[in-house]
């Protein structure tokens, strides 16, 4: 592990997080790649894979962003939290209006209940923007891990950001499949299901990059960028992946997923970072 951290350091920050985001985007391609060999899939397996999302996720906003954030924020009591608690606001405002202003439609849900502004978009389509709304700050927070820790600040550092980019990949594993399987119940062909599955997380290398450039180009942003990154994540957890899972009758197996995923991050953060 320590040559793969090393090997991260000699590429800069920018071209890191654009690997980093790479390998999460290849997990995304591979979990709908099962939409190959499977047809449907076990409902109990799958809220509990959704939780396991979830619970990455929370621990990652804290653990990967929120922590290292207020570590590096100068003054004491109120005058420490103050940038992070602004920029994790302003992350949960901006994935609010995205939802509010993008039509999209959650896993596990009707046509009918599609989110956003009323169109007549096909329902693929729907469900791929629900997912890339998702992906979107979580390459965010890669970049902006790579940046900080380019930059040698307190609480940012290549080993966490590899820690995060390891996490983020795993949980994207079955949101690819989150997004192919349903597409093939509903008779979609099985390359055209894995295409929009893998499409919806190809604004994580994009969004990886913009948060690296960002940071670099603008240092005293870090501690904002970071609990912004936060903010986005946790609001997606709290309106999206939770609400999925509660659509049927596995809710302990999601929570149990969740509690998993918890202690997957946290270990991969605490134990690499």
């Amino acid at each position: 592990m320590e040559a793969l951290i090393e090997w991260f350091e000699g590429l800069g920050p920018v071209l890191s997080a654009l690997v980093a985001t790479l390998f999460t985007w290849a997990m995304t391609a591979a979990g709908a790649a099962l939409v190959f060999p499977f047809k449907s899939m076990n409902r109990r397996l799958f809220d509990g894979m959704l939780g396991f999302t979830g619970g990455v996720m929370v621990a990652a906003s804290f653990w990967s962003l929120l922590a290292p954030a207020i570590d590096m924020t100068g003054g004491e009591g109120f005058a420490k939290v103050g940038p992070p608690a602004i920029g994790f606001g302003l992350g949960a405002l901006f994935i609010y209006a995205l939802d509010k202003f993008t039509p999209h439609l959650h896993i596990n849900f009707n046509k009918d209940e599609a989110e956003g502004p009323e169109t007549d978009w096909h329902r693929t389509t729907l469900l791929v923007l629900a997912i890339t709304l998702h992906n979107i700050p979580e390459g965010l927070a890669v970049g902006v891990l790579f940046g900080g820790a380019a930059l040698g600040l307190d609480g940012a550092t290549t080993a966490g950001a590899v820690a995060l980019a390891i996490g983020i990949g795993i949980q994207n594993f079955p949101e690819g499949l989150s997004v192919s399987m349903p597409l093939r119940r509903d008779g979609v062909p099985r390359g055209k299901a894995w295409w929009y599955g893998q499409l919806s997380a190809i604004v994580e290398p994009v969004a990886g990059v913009i948060g690296a450039v960002a940071v670099m180009a603008m240092r005293p942003i870090l501690p904002y960028a970071l609990a912004f990154a936060a903010g986005a994540m946790i609001y997606v957890v709290v309106e999206e992946v939770i609400p999925e899972t509660q659509r049927d009758k596995y809710t302990d197996v999601a929570t149990l997923g969740f509690i998993g995923g918890f202690i997957v991050m946290m270990s991969l953060d605490v134990g690499l970072g």
